[in-house]
């Protein structure tokens, strides 16, 4: 899968938020993470590429949060190098063309997909 550098990221995330027409995939707020909604149909979404730069090297569970957010804050930061962005893949709705990320949760006993929209103005390209 294609890696996502930053500056891709940013223009990937421009053109999501110029998108204004109406469409399923916006019609449950994505705007923090949580798992897939059951509205969402997974074969409308195409993967564009990814947002792990090496997929031998172990990623880290560090979250980014500066300004005191969580993982499931609307306005938490979207670090790409930080989890669970650096987790991601990119995904377009074939339908509307907004981009979304999208991820695996895997914990003790089970798995599960979850979502977010790609926003630019939450985008940080912070450092580990």
């Amino acid at each position: 899968m294609k890696f996502i550098d930053f500056p891709a990221l940013q223009q990937l995330a421009a053109a999501s938020a110029q998108v204004s027409k109406p469409c399923s995939c916006c019609s449950v707020p994505l705007d923090a993470w949580q798992r897939l909604p059951t509205s969402l149909e997974l074969e409308r979404f195409e993967e564009v590429g990814t947002l792990r730069e090496d997929p031998y090297e172990e990623p880290t569970f560090a979250e980014y949060h500066p300004n005191g957010t969580t993982y499931d804050s609307v306005d938490a930061p979207i670090a790409p190098r930080y989890y669970p962005a650096n987790l991601s893949q990119v995904s377009r709705c074939m339908n509307c063309s907004r981009h979304y990320l999208r991820y695996n949760e895997a914990g003790g006993y089970f798995t599960e997909l979850r979502i977010r929209a790609l926003r630019p103005e939450l985008l940080v390209d912070a450092a580990l």
